[in-house]
């Protein structure tokens, strides 16, 4: 992945445990989209981001293998947010990606705890993706691919892409990494749900840790390739 990076600064920074401590991220990581270059660490927060998102969800799996019980795992794992919380609030370092992982992982802690299933701590990050590909599949159709949405916000640009024929290079890329990005979350889902229903929590929650701030992280660098505008664009 090219570029020099710059990204959310430590403690800005999305799937889960891991999408919903990095969704606290995800806005300032967006912001790459309209950049020069792409940073691949600040995308995932650095070594403390990506410990943060994917920490919770790797010590309910290791847990859970462990034991085979759903309290150890679930305790253990919501644990393991709080102590982030703590750690930020001690350093005094900005508090938005632990505080948004403290909250998902404290959705996915009583979604389990309630219905008495360990692979039910991953129903939220199913249901979320499953909304996600929906809302920008329907946007596509619509005419309005949601990446060309976002980057247009960002740049504080008219939406005039959508109907300039001059701009019909254009429309086609932002296309074209709206669909990756309904491709990833079809992925996930297409992975995931599978192991999900078979209550394969081990290899679910392997999968969930893998396609989830990696994957998202990939998806966002090749969605930049293919939205910056060319130099002899840039250059008008």
């Amino acid at each position: 992945m090219s570029g020099s990076p710059a990204e959310p600064a430590e403690g800005q920074q999305p799937d889960q445990p891991a999408e919903g401590v990095a969704g606290a991220a995800k806005g300032s990581a967006m912001r790459q989209l309209v950049g020069e270059d792409f940073s691949l660490a600040d995308t995932i927060g650095g070594v403390r981001g990506l410990v943060e998102s994917m920490a919770p969800g790797l010590v309910f799996v290791v847990v859970f293998i462990a034991t085979r019980d759903l309290v150890p795992p679930l305790v253990a794992s919501l644990a393991v947010a709080v102590v982030a919380m703590v750690l930020r609030l001690v350093a005094r370092t900005p508090l938005t990606q632990a505080a948004g992982g403290l909250v998902g992982v404290l959705v996915c802690v009583i979604w389990a705890w309630r219905t008495g299933e360990a692979q039910d701590y991953f129903a939220f990050g199913l249901w979320t993706n499953g909304a996600y590909a929906v809302v920008l599949s329907v946007a596509l159709l619509l005419g309005w691919p949601a990446v060309g949405v976002v980057v247009s916000l960002l740049k504080g640009q008219d939406f005039s892409w959508r109907t300039d024929p001059a701009q019909r290079a254009r429309l086609v890329r932002y296309r074209l990494a709206t669909a990756l990005w309904i491709g990833m979350f079809l992925l996930r889902l297409a992975v995931q749900v599978p192991l999900f229903l078979q209550a394969e929590v081990a290899w679910l929650g392997t999968a969930r840790l893998v396609m989830g701030l990696p994957l998202w992280a990939l998806t966002l660098w090749a969605t930049w390739v293919l939205v910056r505008e060319p130099a002899s664009a840039a250059a008008r």
